[in-house]
């Protein structure tokens, strides 16, 4: 009994030092990609987060998610006219300038949508309100074809 006593804490101190070692690697990557130490370009794509398809290992996908902490790399989508929006409340747009956002984004792959609400949140500009119900509903449905296409996804 006690045989099993001592490897079930073995391998209970294995994962804690596994998950502490991870954890300090993530870390220490993270500070150097803050203190410019290195650039995420300069990180292969293969161990790229942010060039791969999902990997299936998040609750949610880090390619999909809308904020802005997920990724510090401002990209542009043609959409260089619409910094001119930095710190406008989202409340306060009019009908036409509205119309240029969703021009923006009725031109882009329903993929791309994500990146550039975050692009938007790194920029500072604020998307309209009539607008969010509609980002959201498109970021869903990727998710959730994304979720039906992926190969650990059970079949009714």
């Amino acid at each position: 009994m006690m045989f099993f006593v001592y490897i079930l804490i073995a391998i209970a101190t294995l994962g804690l030092v596994t998950g502490l070692s991870h954890l300090y690697q993530v870390r220490k990557t993270q500070r150097m990609l803050d203190s410019g130490e290195i650039r995420l370009e300069d990180i292969p794509a293969d161990v790229n987060p942010y060039d791969m398809e999902c990997c299936g290992q998040h609750e949610v996908c880090e390619k999909d998610s809308l904020l802005a902490a997920i990724s510090k790399q401002i990209e542009y989508y043609d959409d260089e006219e619409l910094d001119r929006f930095r710190g406008r409340d989202s409340h306060e747009y009019s009908a036409e300038e509205t119309d240029e956002f969703r021009d923006v984004l009725y031109t882009m792959r329903s993929d791309e949508v994500a990146g550039w609400v975050r692009s938007l949140q790194l920029r500072q500009v604020n998307l309209p309100d009539d607008m969010k119900d509609e980002v959201i509903m498109i970021v869903g449905e990727r998710r959730m074809e994304s979720a039906k296409s992926h190969p650990l996804a059970t079949s009714n």
